[in-house]
């Protein structure tokens, strides 16, 4: 019966705090968020304008086309 309890404490102590109004880790969550956010804010702004994404360097088969010459082989007999 103590394993039991043991195991379902922190789940308890969760769910009252969330009847009680209390969010635990709510703040960290929005320091996180802030804190990101400024991050990507001063990258933006030291890359200067939005550039378009350049598109991939290689050529090489990708998708259905692999797929089909991978699968063919010679041509059939004459």
């Amino acid at each position: 019966m103590a394993e039991f309890l043991i195991a379902v404490f922190p789940l308890l102590t969760l769910v009252v705090a969330l009847l009680l109004g209390r969010y635990p880790g709510c703040e960290a969550a929005l320091r996180l968020a802030e804190r990101i956010g400024s991050r990507a804010r001063t990258a933006a702004a030291a890359a200067g304008a939005l550039l378009r994404p350049r598109p991939p360097a290689s050529r090489a088969a990708r998708g259905g086309l692999l797929l089909a010459l991978s699968l063919s082989g010679r041509a059939p007999p004459a």
